[in-house]
C-alpha cells in the first residue's frame, strides 16, 4: 500500500538546512493500522505530509498503491490524494459556519460525485460514526468527540484506500479517546489501511505495528497489542531488515572515521 525507498525531506533557508527525513525506508501493506511514535519535531508529521502527498520529498522513491508518485505535478497528486486519502487531523478542521453534512460533502464536490452520490456517501460516512441525528448541526453545538467523529465521516465519505490521522485523540478526554479509537479500529476492520501520529503509548499499542521515528529516521518498528495480520508479517520483518542495515551502516561509517587518512 506504502512504501518508501530512502526518502529524504530537507527544509532550506539562506542560513541552516533542517533534515526533517533521513533516507527513510518502510513499507505498510493494505489494511494494516499503524502507530507512529516519537519526540516532537522527530520528523512524525513531516512523514504524514509526505505520505498524504500534502509535501514534496527531497530525494528517494514513494509507491502509493502501487503507483510511483516522485515528481508528481501538483495537480496529479491533488487528484490522488482525493482519490486514495482521508485525513484527520487533531483539531478537526471542521468549517465553523458550515452544518456537519456540508462539511463532509465539500471534499466530495472537488471528486465530480452528482448530488445524489454526494448525498449517499454522506448520509452513510454520518450514520456510520453515529451522527445521523445531528447533521444539521454546526461544529460549535457538537463536543469534542463528536467533532472528531464529524472529521472521521468526512474522510469516510471519500472511500479511500488509506486513512491518515495526526493525533486524532490529542484533544480529547481519556473516555472520549477511547471511543475515537474504536472507531479507527472498527473502520481499519472493514479494510481500510490507518497510519496514526499519537503521544500515547498506549494507543499505539492498540495498533497491528508500532514505529518510532527519532531524527528522522526509522528507529524501531514492533508489533502492537492486536498483533500482526499475515499480509503485514512480510512488511514488519523488511522493517527489521532497515533497521538492522542502517545499524551495520551507521558501524561501517563510524569505524572509517576512527581509521587514519
Amino acid at each position: 500500500m506504502i512504501e518508501m525507498q530512502s526518502v529524504s525531506k530537507v527544509f532550506r533557508t539562506d542560513v541552516v538546512e533542517t533534515h526533517a527525513l533521513k533516507a527513510f525506508s518502510l513499507r505498510i501493506e493494505a489494511h494494516e493500522f499503524v502507530a507512529i511514535t516519537g519526540p516532537s519535531g522527530s520528523g512524525k508529521t513531516t512523514f504524514l505530509n509526505v505520505a498524504g502527498l500534502l509535501e514534496e520529498f527531497t530525494s528517494g522513491k514513494y509507491l502509493l498503491d502501487g503507483k510511483d508518485v516522485s515528481g508528481l505535478k501538483d495537480d496529479a497528486r491533488s487528484r490522488i490524494r482525493n482519490e486514495k486519502i482521508g485525513f484527520i487531523f487533531q483539531s478537526f478542521n471542521l468549517i465553523p459556519d458550515l452544518n456537519i453534512y456540508d462539511n463532509v460533502e465539500v471534499p466530495l464536490h472537488y471528486r465530480g460525485f452528482t448530488s445524489a452520490e454526494r448525498r449517499k456517501r454522506v448520509t452513510a460516512a454520518l450514520e456510520r460514526v453515529g451522527l445521523a441525528q445531528r447533521m444539521k448541526h454546526i461544529p460549535a453545538q457538537l463536543s469534542g468527540g463528536q467533532q472528531q467523529r464529524a472529521a472521521i465521516a468526512r474522510a469516510l465519505a471519500g472511500d479511500p484506500r488509506v486513512i491518515l490521522a495526526d493525533e486524532p485523540t490529542g484533544n480529547l478526554d481519556t473516555t472520549m479517546s477511547g471511543q475515537i479509537m474504536d472507531l479507527l479500529e472498527e473502520i481499519n476492520s472493514g479494510g481500510t489501511t490507518i497510519l496514526m501520529v499519537t503521544h500515547n503509548p498506549e494507543l499505539a499499542m492498540r495498533a497491528h505495528r508500532h514505529i518510532e521515528i527519532v531524527d528522522g529516521a526509522l528507529a524501531a518498528s514492533r508489533p502492537g497489542n492486536r498483533g500482526v495480520p499475515e499480509a503485514s508479517a512480510a512488511a514488519v520483518a523488511s522493517g527489521a531488515g532497515a533497521l538492522a542495515r542502517a545499524g551495520a551502516t551507521a558501524t561501517i561509517k563510524a569505524g572509517a572515521a576512527g581509521q587514519p587518512s
